[in-house]
């Protein structure tokens, strides 16, 4: 059964029943990223890490091990 298949089924029998329909599936995606997104940045704060930009950060940290690491030089002109 899909998800649209069990909504409508849901939403039927709360009809029958005269009880108020369920949320729609998906309409509370957007609030739960958000929640999961402050629920990480609670933790690192709570760790004493940064909560904010860790991700970017630890990109940046792959990217420059991989380049040789240390500060870029500029090019010698030809």
């Amino acid at each position: 059964m899909s998800v649209t298949q069990q909504y409508l089924l849901d939403a039927y029998r709360a009809a029958q029943h005269g009880e108020a329909a369920p949320p729609a599936p998906g309409a509370h995606d957007w609030q739960v990223v958000r929640e999961v997104r402050d629920y990480g940045r609670f933790h690192a704060v709570v760790a004493g890490r940064p909560a904010r930009g860790r991700v970017r950060a630890a990109l940046l940290r792959h990217l420059r091990s991989l380049r040789g690491g240390g500060a870029r030089t500029p090019r010698p002109l030809p």
